[in-house]
């Protein structure tokens, strides 16, 4: 797969003590791994235009959890305003902080099929969820996904269950098939995007979420062995429901706003 690179704004990273000490927008985000949700994040900042500074989540820095409220990402913090660590919460900071170019539809109906897809993506029981868990499941079955030892940290950590494990292939697929449908009728209208004829929030989180099945070519996403066998994990269910469209959209994402490479 070859896909344009179209430069990303390079990102600055510092320290924990830096961003407890500093003003502005500064976001933790997942460190050396393509999490869909930091991102996510990452790219509307870039589609914004919106300066901010990056630290890396720490999971043994007891400065960084009181700082940002919990040991997770990403979690956006701007001056002395309270964390927001919700998809919807980090676009609803983004919108306000640059209004333009806007990544909500005008159109109130629109506004709602939006939240609606993303939360499908995004939210807990989505996509992104979903196929974290099914990855979870294979690793603690010895099928592949997450190696043992992190798969018992994040199923703990995100509910995991034998039921949620097994309804997991199912849910993936489902939300895969509703959002190829979604593409499919929208390119069939002119379009290249979720709704309407532009781009908004969905786009990126559709493009970001796709990372935990196929991420992107090692030259452009650099990523430890391991986990890169993890996300690639393959299993039928999934393989059937994910439509050429959805990678097709994902690389058009990336060339034409996200930029490459990631700066993990």
């Amino acid at each position: 797969m070859g896909i344009a690179q179209n430069a990303r704004m390079s990102i600055e990273y510092i320290s924990v003590e830096e961003a407890i000490a500093g003003t502005g927008l500064r976001m933790v985000v997942v460190g050396h791994i393509p999490s869909p949700w930091s991102e996510a994040a990452k790219g509307i900042l870039h589609v914004k235009g919106i300066p901010w500074k990056a630290v890396r989540l720490a999971y043994d820095s007891p400065q960084l959890k009181e700082w940002a409220g919990q040991r997770n990402a990403p979690v956006a913090i701007y001056n002395n305003e309270v964390p927001r660590s919700g998809w919807a919460d980090i676009l609803l900071l983004c919108e306000r902080l640059a209004p333009q170019p806007s990544l909500l539809p005008a159109d109130a109906a629109d506004r709602a099929l939006m939240f609606g897809l993303a939360h499908e993506i995004c939210g807990e029981q989505g996509l992104a969820w979903s196929r974290r868990l099914q990855l979870v499941q294979a690793g603690l079955a010895g099928e592949g996904g997450f190696a043992a030892q992190a798969a018992a940290y994040i199923g703990k950590k995100y509910g995991f269950s034998l039921q949620a494990g097994a309804n997991a292939p199912a849910r993936v697929a489902a939300v895969l098939k509703m959002l190829a449908a979604r593409l499919k009728a929208q390119q069939a209208a002119g379009s290249d995007y979720y709704i309407g004829r532009s781009l908004t929030a969905v786009d990126i989180y559709s493009a970001t979420a796709l990372a935990l099945m196929r991420p992107l070519p090692q030259a452009v996403c650099e990523m430890d062995p391991a986990t890169r066998r993890a996300f690639e994990f393959r299993e039928p269910v999934t393989d059937a429901a994910l439509d050429a469209v959805l990678l097709r959209h994902r690389d058009m994402m990336y060339e034409r706003h996200l930029g490459l490479p990631l700066s993990l």
